[in-house]
């Protein structure tokens, strides 16, 4: 089995999609996308500038223009994935492959979920940090310690010995703190605006709820792995929607995912979208499986499938 795999926000870099621009097939499906979102996503992910285009509300649609521009190149040439996952923001790029929702509609559902997390705390209040080292039950033990009440949280579980926390921003350096005292060979604050996938979220997640009742949701032609469950999304279009509204709350439970993946039969993972962050990551979870990556190699000729 393939998987196609789809990164998150953080991905995003000026000069991402200068080839897929420059490509005679992608490039009216880029112009059609922001005309339809109402932003020049195209000069922003070409020239920038960075502080502008790092922003939630343009990171987040430019990175899942970039991936489903990609993906449509690669369907294009005949190639499929049998089951398909994304990274936080990148599990939309993964319902619009698995036609579960529209491109057009997945734009202005992430334009809004950007907008509505920045929005969910004031800047500053909250932050998130990156541990190496640690087992994530560790990390986890360090955060209750520092608050029962949930103010940090370990919000990606993204390969083993390797997490990102998220919250408070005093309880985050706290944890840090003691990551670093109990071992931990890297703990680092992560430059980001708000504290994702958390409790703070929950406020984005019901407004990202609302929109959802107005677009039409379709059962997955092929699998799509949840972040909040590491299972396959149901067949059932309420369900579905309360899975994308919980999502922007819930801790990515990314190595599970992988790994529910490979215990399904997948032997190889492409990378589909900016940079090769997810392949570096299946690396660290499973070594015997082949995972490639897609940005900047359009000719596919390196590209194994």
């Amino acid at each position: 089995m393939k998987a196609w795999i789809f990164p998150g926000q953080g991905a995003q870099y000026v000069g991402m999609g200068k080839d897929l621009y420059d490509h005679h097939i992608t490039r009216g499906f880029m112009d059609r996308a922001c005309e339809a979102l109402g932003v020049d996503l195209i000069s922003l992910m070409l020239e920038g500038p960075e502080e502008e285009l790092t922003l939630t509300e343009n990171a987040q649609p430019a990175i899942l223009l970039h991936s489903v521009a990609t993906a449509e190149l690669l369907r294009i040439s005949g190639q499929h994935p049998d089951v398909v996952a994304g990274f936080s923001l990148g599990e939309f790029s993964a319902l619009v492959v698995a036609r579960v929702i529209s491109f057009h509609d997945a734009l202005k559902l992430v334009r809004l979920r950007g907008k509505a997390m920045q929005e969910a705390i004031a800047p500053g209040v909250g932050t998130m940090a990156a541990i190496m080292g640690l087992d994530a039950t560790q990390i986890e033990y360090i955060c209750k310690e520092v608050s029962p009440e949930g103010n940090v949280i370990v919000a990606n579980y993204n390969a083993p010995g390797q997490v990102t926390i998220s919250g408070l921003k005093d309880e985050v350096l706290l944890v840090l703190e003691r990551a670093k005292a109990m071992g931990a060979r890297r703990a680092v604050e992560l430059k980001v605006s708000a504290p994702f996938h958390t409790k703070f979220m929950v406020s984005a997640g019901e407004k990202l709820k609302e929109a959802l009742r107005e677009i039409e949701i379709k059962p997955p032609k092929i699998p799509v792995i949840s972040n909040v469950t590491a299972e396959p999304y149901p067949d059932d279009t309420v369900e579905i929607r309360e899975l994308i509204a919980r999502q922007a709350s819930s801790p990515v439970l990314w190595e599970a995912s992988i790994k529910r993946m490979i215990a399904m039969g997948t032997s190889y993972f492409l990378e589909v979208g900016p940079g090769k962050v997810l392949t570096g990551l299946n690396k660290r979870i499973e070594r015997r499986v082949v995972t490639d990556y897609t940005d900047g190699r359009l000719n596919f000729t390196n590209v194994t499938v």
